[in-house]
């Protein structure tokens, strides 16, 4: 933008300014507020949409107060209004924790917000309003973020910037409801351009040790358990076992495999089709799409003869974190309740092929249904090659893991596996 060497009005960093060509005549009559960005270091402008001089002075007030002041300007006499105070953002968050209650996505939703609340507690922010949340705020929250312990990956920093763009959500919905003048302002940053995805897999071999984890538990160093013991460890990890199965029955991810039911209401299990629908009845799909999935006869058996949760308890984070010490695999977050779901998709991908990939999309839920579909409704039985691969790769853990996918708790010992078995177990795979 090129501009006259006289400056005019000027306040702060803002000042008023008028869009030249190179050859000196106006690119548009309308004065522009123009400033400084650190963030992308160069010069922005903004439209007063006036070019009167006198309405440009008012226009540069009305946004420096809006911007650096967090005032409140009447738009027809450009002055802040009398006793408003602003709306609360720590009411915001209550208000739009209220609006999205129902919704699948309150439980990711809550602990967002509450690591915010608990920020401005700490920095004494517990007054401020809505149009005094700015960059700078945010900079300060993410600093302050970042020093906080991590408790199971709760902080890290995909996981505040999600924060971020949560406490985004609720300004703009205390906006778009009359509560306060203006939408968020400060800048949130998309959950790619912060997240790295672990890169660690899991192997036919991993996996199966996993299962084995599970049936055949072992005493620790220096131990001896007595045959009630280790029957008691089996109760214990029965809960685990269950997750490692629909997980890898499925490919689904971990909310959805805790979330599997046969209870008839949720219309989840359709027995005679062998198939399994993971977003239950009633529950309206989020971006973490969750599809309907064949599964082989195997696992079909074990749900056939479940009554209720497939998983029965709300959550095996703390028996998976216990399996993952004891198995020695990688920590540092390259492994988590997601390790079997990607696991599983690396294997299947080799064996399905790119050309066909669009089976495995379908099974992780990264393809939605299409307009095309309402035309030619789409059938999960059509995911053949999917499911036999899934098929072989179940095999090859049954080879490794004994009674992996039985009905059954209780295993043979790892111990009689011959060499000569663990050779077939290559040629499955």
């Amino acid at each position: 933008m090129q501009t006259q060497s006289a400056e005019l009005y000027s306040r702060g960093r803002y000042r008023l300014d008028q869009d030249r060509k190179r050859d000196g005549s106006l690119r548009t009559p309308f004065y522009q507020i123009v400033w400084y960005d650190k963030s992308i270091r160069q010069n922005r402008n903004r439209s007063t949409g006036t070019d009167s001089v006198r309405e440009a002075e008012l226009a540069l007030d009305r946004y420096y107060l809006q911007q650096e002041r967090g005032e409140t300007i009447c738009p027809t006499c450009s002055r802040p209004f009398e006793n408003f105070w602003g709306f609360l953002l720590a009411k915001a968050i209550s208000d739009y924790l209220i609006a999205r209650d129902k919704r699948a996505s309150i439980n990711a939703l809550k602990p967002r917000l509450a690591h915010v609340l608990q920020f401005m507690v700490q920095s004494g922010y517990e007054g401020i309003v809505c149009d005094e949340v700015d960059d700078k705020f945010i900079e300060q929250f993410l600093e302050w973020s970042a020093k906080q312990p991590v408790i199971e990956s709760k902080h890290e920093l995909g996981t505040t910037e999600a924060s971020v763009r949560t406490l985004a959500a609720a300004i703009n919905l205390a906006c778009k409801e009359k509560k306060t003048l203006f939408q968020a302002s400060f800048k949130v940053r998309t959950p790619y351009a912060v997240n790295i995805t672990p890169t660690y897999r899991s192997s036919i071999e991993k996996l199966a040790a996993t299962f084995r984890y599970c049936l055949f538990p072992a005493s620790p160093s220096g131990h001896i358990w007595s045959a009630k013991m280790v029957e008691r460890q089996k109760l214990y990890r029965h809960s685990l076992l269950r997750f490692l199965q629909i997980s890898v029955a499925t490919w689904c991810r971990p909310d959805a495999a805790h979330d599997f039911s046969t209870i008839q209401q949720r219309g989840q299990w359709m027995s005679g089709a062998r198939i399994v629908r993971l977003n239950p009845h009633g529950r309206l799909q989020t971006k973490k799409y969750r599809p309907s999935v064949p599964v082989v006869e195997k696992v079909g058996v074990l749900i056939d003869q479940t009554e209720g949760f497939f998983v029965p308890v709300q959550s095996v984070r703390k028996a998976f974190e216990a399996m993952l010490k004891e198995l020695g695999l990688p920590r540092q977050r390259e492994t988590g309740l997601k390790l079997i779901r990607r696991s599983i998709a690396q294997i299947a991908r080799k064996h399905i092929g790119e050309e066909r990939w669009r089976q495995g999309e379908i099974m992780l839920g990264h393809v939605r249904t299409s307009s095309s579909d309402l035309y030619a409704l789409f059938d999960p039985a059509n995911l053949g090659i999917a499911l036999k691969v899934t098929g072989e790769i179940i095999d090859a853990i049954e080879v490794l893991a004994l009674s992996a996918f039985s009905s059954t708790v209780a295993g043979v010992a790892p111990e009689i596996q011959n060499d000569e078995t663990k050779k077939n177990c290559c040629k499955v795979i």
